[in-house]
């Protein structure tokens, strides 16, 4: 009797351990099978992001992309190549205190500065202006650069600006960045109520115009909910949200509410999504500032040098990188915003606008450029079609920049 048990509890215990193993087979052959699926997918798929900032954190500090940055930067010519990126659009930047006389100088130097890359580095990158150089660096296995310029206050406002902007290469205009111009209200300051910001006036609407005759698109990120929808109303072409995020998901002033999202749908636009971290994870600013104020003597020390806020946190999460590190969200929450848009509006209208090196926290997993093939296999374990992956990964902004470029 006792030997029967003993056998009995041996083939159970045989069972079980069959059950584990043939588990852990399947889940290392899913493993793999996504493995597979996913880099062939995304090698093979149009991969643009629309928005990354390293000119002007990096290159025009001194740093030259043609080399390793890792540790450094979130990008490097290098690293766009593994990440499989296609296409980047590099945003032309500078903060509010530039202004008259100082702002479109200072674009026109960035704007030097990344055809004075491309032309090093001819063989691996080239500019991009129109959908069919778009193709024809994709065909060629080069990084295709266009130029985003982030904040109108750089055409001071003056037309022949815009004008000189396009030709040389600028294919969208980021309305406002956080700081309004004379003619558009940023977001961050229709909502603060002292300012009196109120949308977009009479030669606002004449530069949203020039840019659809110019076919150079209109970019909404930054920009209030009153701006908003006065282009909306005054566009004749889809618009761009190079790179934002939804609000409610995370209820930042610079994210979009459902209303503007339908909106960007009816529009035929697209809305890129943006990675950082305290635009997808409603907890990230109340666990950023509890460490900020850690430290808020060094950050009063950092301010009264005149230093502007956002490089402020820049220099403080990377001395403070482990509890910065402790803080990012899963890549699961980027993924949420992403399949937000596409069950409220629909899957033509969403892509991805990252906003590297212009942000201090990505995602966990997401550490820079390199990493983009983690999004092709986080939305193909979410469920989504190769189809739909491509559109997400590049195919809709291509529709939204081939229909602004029609004339």
């Amino acid at each position: 009797m006792w030997v029967k048990k003993e056998a009995k509890k041996t083939n159970i215990h045989n069972i079980f351990l069959m059950r584990s193993i043939f588990t852990a087979l399947l889940a290392l052959t899913s493993t793999l099978s996504y493995s597979q699926v996913y880099k062939k997918l995304h090698n093979e798929a149009i991969v643009i992001d629309t928005h990354n900032d390293v000119l002007s954190s990096a290159t025009m500090r001194g740093l030259d992309i043609g080399n390793n940055l890792k540790g450094k930067t979130h990008s490097d010519i290098a690293r766009f190549k593994k990440g499989g990126i296609d296409i980047q659009v590099f945003s032309i930047f500078c903060d509010e205190k530039f202004g008259r006389d100082t702002a479109f100088k200072f674009a026109n130097i960035e704007i030097d500065s990344l055809y004075a890359i491309v032309s090093r580095h001819s063989d691996k990158m080239m500019m991009v202006t129109s959908p069919e150089q778009l193709q024809q660096a994709v065909k060629e296995k080069k990084l295709g650069c266009m130029i985003g310029v982030e904040g109108g206050h750089m055409i001071e406002d003056r037309m022949n600006y815009l004008d000189s902007l396009f030709q040389r290469g600028a294919r969208y205009l980021t309305l406002t960045w956080n700081n309004s111009t004379s003619w558009a209200s940023s977001a961050k300051d229709e909502t603060n109520k002292e300012t009196g910001a109120n949308g977009l006036n009479d030669f606002g609407k004449s530069i949203v115009h020039r840019m659809n005759d110019l076919g150079m698109m209109v970019d909404l990120s930054h920009t209030g909910e009153k701006t908003f929808w006065d282009v909306i109303q005054s566009t004749k072409k889809p618009v761009l949200l190079s790179h934002s995020s939804v609000y409610r998901l995370c209820p930042v002033f610079r994210n979009l509410k459902d209303d503007q999202i339908k909106a960007i749908a009816k529009n035929g636009g697209v809305i890129q999504v943006n990675f950082y971290s305290g635009f997808i994870d409603s907890n990230y600013q109340k666990n950023r500032k509890a460490i900020f104020d850690k430290h808020s003597m060094e950050k009063d020390s950092l301010k009264e040098l005149g230093i502007p806020d956002f490089e402020i946190s820049e220099t403080l999460a990377k001395k403070y990188k482990k509890e910065m590190d402790a803080i990012r969200p899963p890549l699961s929450l980027l993924i949420d915003h992403i399949d937000y848009i596409v069950k409220l509006a629909g899957i033509d209208y969403v892509g991805l606008g990252a906003d590297m090196d212009g942000i201090e926290s990505l995602p966990q997993g997401l550490n820079g450029v390199e990493d983009f093939p983690k999004i092709t296999m986080a939305l193909l374990k979410r469920g989504y079609s190769e189809t739909d992956i491509r559109k997400i990964l590049g195919g809709n902004f291509i529709r939204v920049f081939e229909a602004n470029s029609k004339q």
